[in-house]
């Protein structure tokens, strides 16, 4: 007798990460709910950080890369005087200065990081170097050569709180932007050092805190959810088959330079269309 396959789970979840896990543990989480291994997020949160982290399962996880090329915004607060190993409160303190500030040069300074910046890549960050993260030659007690990042913030908002050492800040920023470097390097231009704590994502590109969820509660959407933001074209039925056969639909309704989320007449994804080396292909069958 066949051994029945498992049903496949197939979709998008917006968690709301909570201060602890990794958001390698909140995949995990998400694998023993729904019973699907093929699980990926959009972004990577520290541990110690909250908030927005886009889901994709099952066949959906094809899309996550439509959802992470997008800006984000934060909430943290910036503590002055003290540089930690981390760069946020996590670490131990390595270097401190006594810091006397005022909220009107504090704001100016943070002014000067709005627009396009570089920022090399934190040692406890994920990038890989060599083929190995960051974070885990960190661990090792060793360092790497970085390359710097060029990222955009588009908004770095700072106003002081009842503590004249602590502000808190809100930062838009493009996709890839250190949040821990910005509040580093701002200590550094007002002469000293500084480090963040309470970081907390509270947009990532269309998704917002008001539709995130707990790991055990935020509600499974469907696929089409994670590419919401691309320009949508409605395909009759027939159309449909054949896209889902591979087929590369070509017509007047493919204006601009894409992609474009072909959805069916019932509202279901069907595939996501892109321009690559000037020609129309259907780059992500979604099921």
């Amino acid at each position: 007798m066949a051994r029945r396959r498992p049903a496949t789970t197939h979709g998008a979840v917006i968690v709301d990460k909570p201060p602890g896990p990794t958001s390698h543990d909140v995949v995990g989480m998400l694998r023993r709910r729904f019973g699907e291994r093929r699980i990926g997020h959009a972004g990577t949160l520290d541990p110690s950080a909250t908030g927005v982290l886009v889901i994709g399962i099952g066949n959906a996880t094809r899309l996550l890369r439509f959802a992470t090329a997008s800006h984000k915004s934060y909430e943290c607060e910036i503590v002055f005087g003290v540089e930690t190993s981390t760069l946020d409160a996590a670490g131990e303190p390595v270097t401190t200065w006594h810091m006397d500030l005022d909220p009107a040069e504090v704001g100016a300074a943070a002014a000067g990081f709005i627009g396009a910046i570089s920022q090399l890549p934190p040692m406890v960050s994920a990038v890989r170097v060599g083929g190995r993260r960051l974070h885990e030659i960190a661990r090792s007690g060793q360092t790497a050569e970085r390359a710097p990042r060029d990222v955009e913030v588009y908004r770095f908002k700072v106003e002081p709180s009842d503590d004249p050492l602590v502000y808190r800040a809100v930062v838009d920023c493009s996709a890839g932007t250190y949040v821990r470097t910005l509040g580093a390097d701002l200590g550094t231009a007002l002469g000293g050092g500084a480090h963040i704590r309470a970081l907390r994502r509270t947009r990532s590109g269309s998704f917002t805190l008001s539709e995130a969820g707990p790991p055990t509660e935020a509600e499974l959407r469907t696929p089409l959810e994670l590419v919401r933001d691309l320009v949508q074209i409605l395909v009759s039925d027939s159309e449909a088959i054949q896209a889902r056969s591979g087929v590369h639909l070509v017509d007047a309704r493919y204006d601009g330079s894409g992609p474009w989320a072909l959805v069916d007449p019932t509202g279901a994804l069907v595939a996501v269309h892109e321009r690559v080396d000037g020609r129309l292909r259907a780059t992500v069958l979604p099921s």
